[in-house]
């Protein structure tokens, strides 16, 4: 029997072949998990989160430092090369479902013994043997496809944590930066203090050369002025602390960061109401539950590749060749051997060692359901907890912004009065520090609240969608 005439009956077996194993059914979170986030009175609306969401600071200099680090980061880089990886296991297992050749040939130099060596020919000659061998698997319990499918599943996986990675680094990104101009504005705050201080100090002074004070009224005013001084050096390396993880995450070293990246005193901040959109859309957007969504698909692929041990391995192969003495008779028309059978291997009756790792590939699938199920869960109660602490982040400034405002408005009254005589200074220092703490808590929060913002988008999972992603397919959500 000819290959040829072996075709229809291989036609034949792959029509009938089916996948052993269980067919992966994508699960559905519940539907209390997909219904309107809790938002907490938080000032937010029910759109959906923007991909680029960094774009509603309107800053151009934060546009230009996220793509610098969705470009160079070096943590994005390790992931992309293992999504690569991903994707090259999946050629190599799409590869199982063509035939396989193989080329081969042994030349050797030699001498024949003069009972071998034919009439005419050399006694030293070369040998040379060639040959091409064709195996083709009849894929006839799905082991090949299945192991396609779990590929298929590694690559979205792999892809999914890339994404992961890219939220994590725009978020770290944005954090930095809001960090570095907030620091920046504390700063620019605390110096203000000290300069008002070191202006009561010196006219406390001069009243005490004209009689008019106390030594103690401006020893006391002196030492508040040195305790706010005292601020400003931790501010100054907390800033710089800053823009040097800013210049590691956009690919730099800490000298080469642009100075445009530095220049800015006031913290940023998203004015507008932020788009969080419901649940059902968050679980589809947020990377981590899409990457154990994908490994809970690859997992429940290799139950049937384990499955698939249980039954006989056909294997077509062919095997055609020629020996000959030296190289101009390779191809001389002499004696040709060819081969043509199937190969059956089937571990039989013994099935111990396959049905175990059967039995490995279910707890794996089932610790992927639960690991999928926790990344859900992990989602909301992020999401839930970054709009509780943005909302009372709001509430604690507006609050500390009512008692900046009175503290101010308390400390030009007691000036007021202090010049008149009316009160002594001690009452004077005392409304001055309460100004001064008042305006550092009320800078403390505006960093608070830009903070809080950032650690919101982050829960919400944006920042990957216009970078490009391979998501391999999948839950989507639904």
């Amino acid at each position: 029997m000819t290959f040829v005439k072996l075709l229809p009956a291989v036609s034949a077996l792959a029509l009938v072949a089916c996948s052993v194993g269980p067919n992966y059914v994508p699960p559905l979170p519940a539907a209390n998990a997909q219904a309107p986030l809790l938002t907490a009175s938080a000032p937010v609306s029910d759109a959906q989160t923007p991909g680029q969401w960094w774009k509603l600071y309107d800053d151009p200099v934060l546009d230009g430092l996220v793509g610098d680090a969705l470009a160079a980061n070096t943590d994005i880089r390790v992931a992309v090369a293992r999504l690569d990886r991903a994707k090259a296991s999946l050629r190599g297992a799409r590869s199982d479902l063509l035939p396989q050749t193989t080329l081969s040939a042994s030349p050797a130099y030699g001498r024949l013994p003069s009972d071998q060596r034919l009439p005419g020919t050399k006694r030293n000659d070369w040998q040379v043997d060639a040959g091409l061998d064709v195996s083709y698997e009849l894929d006839l319990s799905g082991r090949v496809r299945r192991e396609i499918e779990a590929a298929h599943g590694d690559v979205g996986a792999a892809a999914a944590d890339v994404d992961a990675v890219r939220v994590s680094i725009v978020a770290e990104t944005i954090g930095a930066y809001v960090e570095a101009a907030s620091a920046a504005e504390q700063i620019k705050v605390a110096q203000s203090i000290v300069a008002l201080l070191d202006h009561s100090v010196g006219i406390t002074q001069k009243r005490l050369d004209a009689g008019r004070a106390e030594r103690l009224d401006v020893v006391r005013l002196a030492t508040l002025a040195d305790q706010r001084r005292a601020e400003i050096p931790p501010l100054i390396a907390q800033r710089e602390a800053a823009l040097y993880r800013l210049a590691m995450l956009t690919g730099r070293t800490p000298d080469a960061l642009p100075s445009v990246a530095t220049a800015r005193d006031t913290t940023p901040e998203i004015r507008q109401l932020i788009p969080v959109g419901d649940g059902g859309t968050l679980l589809a957007r947020r990377p981590d539950v899409r990457a154990a969504e994908r490994r809970l698909a690859a997992n429940t692929a290799r139950i049937g590749v384990a499955t698939a041990d249980l039954y006989p391995r056909i294997v077509l192969g062919g095997s055609i060749g020629q020996s000959s003495t030296g190289f101009s008779n390779l191809f001389g028309g002499g004696p040709l051997r060819w081969l043509l059978g199937p190969l059956i291997s089937w571990n039989f009756p013994n099935q111990s060692a396959a049905r175990a790792r059967i039995a490995e590939a279910r707890a794996d699938r089932d610790g992927s359901l639960a690991s999928f199920d926790g990344a859900v869960l992990r989602a909301l109660q992020e999401t839930d907890t970054a709009l509780s602490a943005y909302a009372q982040s709001l509430n604690r400034r507006q609050a500390l912004k009512t008692a900046h405002d009175d503290a101010a408005r308390a400390s030009r009254i007691v000036q007021a009065r202090q010049r008149e005589g009316q009160v002594d200074y001690l009452t004077l220092i005392d409304a001055e520090r309460t100004d001064a703490e008042a305006a550092a808590a009320l800078a403390q929060s505006q960093y608070a609240v830009a903070s809080a913002q950032v650690d919101l988008f982050r829960a919400l999972g944006g920042g990957w969608q216009e970078a490009g992603t391979d998501a391999g397919g999948g839950w989507a959500g639904k």
